[in-house]
């Protein structure tokens, strides 16, 4: 497993974990910025974010500084009650996909989508099977698409408590099923992000990971999950806060054969979101060394 001990070279930077700072809102650009003072090589930005700034000069920035993109937030959201919703959602993330080709994103982050009208609080329907199979038929549409444009795709499996507003694929071992079902040849184009809050708990994790390899694989984040969890979106806690055994799932990833960045992203409304900017990379910082 290699030693992060030493330096930070492979710290990426979820631009969710520091897009407020002290309670307020913080623009892309100067997230950019605080990035490049620390020596900080990656960040991860959303789309609204990207969006805000201008695709083009966030482009111009990270170039600047030499900063890369370790996946790029996000495409998905596939489900949809009818036709017209569900060809919006394929035309949505063929625009995601443009964009993470031209920020030179290694992969774009699938969260794949629930019940359509869930995260509102109206479902338009219950079944949960029909939105696995929507997420399935879009994301055969889409890996069409990327595969003519060469942008990876990352399926994120999301934790169960967000399977009906979020992402009806739950577990690692469901996202690669997709996976073998669409691209048997492991041709890279198609794999997962890893986000050790969604799936620590999985007793099949470890088994599952070895099944990924290094082909599979093709982001992973970090942050811990904290004991209690008042809020079970916002309430992400900074590495080693909270009950994940992150040295053994990095093992596991690293000896699958993931040679990648370990990409922060922290929801934290009533912590670290409350705190300046200066003092989450600072800690992101020091626990990437310490205990991821």
């Amino acid at each position: 497993m290699r030693d992060f001990s030493q330096d930070h070279r492979w710290l990426s930077i979820n631009t969710a974990t520091v897009r407020r700072q002290a309670g307020a809102e913080v623009p892309l650009d100067r997230i950019i910025d605080q990035c490049a003072e620390r020596g900080i090589r990656a960040i991860s930005p959303w789309r609204d974010q990207v969006a805000a700034a201008g695709l083009d000069k966030v482009a111009a920035q990270l170039r600047a500084h030499g900063i890369g993109l370790s996946g790029y937030c996000r495409g998905g959201f596939y489900p949809a009650p009818d036709a017209a919703g569900l060809k919006a959602a394929l035309e949505d993330n063929r625009r995601a996909i443009d964009e993470a080709k031209m920020l030179d994103a290694p992969c774009l982050v699938l969260v794949v989508g629930g019940l359509p009208g869930a995260l509102a609080g109206n479902p338009a329907y219950k079944d949960i099977g029909r939105a696995r199979t929507e997420v399935f038929d879009g994301i055969a549409a889409s890996l069409e698409y990327a595969r003519k444009v060469d942008m990876p795709l990352a399926i994120e499996p999301l934790h169960p408590m967000q399977a009906a507003d979020r992402a009806c694929i739950n577990t690692l071992e469901q996202a690669l099923d997709i996976c073998d079902a669409l691209d048997p040849q492991k041709s890279g184009m198609l794999g997962v992000a890893l986000d050790v809050y969604h799936v620590w708990w999985d007793p099949k994790l470890e088994q599952q990971i070895a099944r990924a390899g290094k082909e599979r694989l093709l982001a992973y984040h970090v942050c811990d999950w904290l004991t209690p969890t008042r809020d079970l979106l916002n309430d992400r806690g900074m590495m080693g806060d909270g009950a994940i055994e992150l040295r053994k799932i990095r093992g596991w990833v690293e000896a699958a054969g993931y040679a990648g960045y370990s990409e922060v992203e922290i929801f934290s409304a009533q912590d670290w979101w409350l705190r300046g900017g200066e003092e989450t990379l600072a800690a992101c910082i020091e626990r990437h060394r310490s205990v991821v």
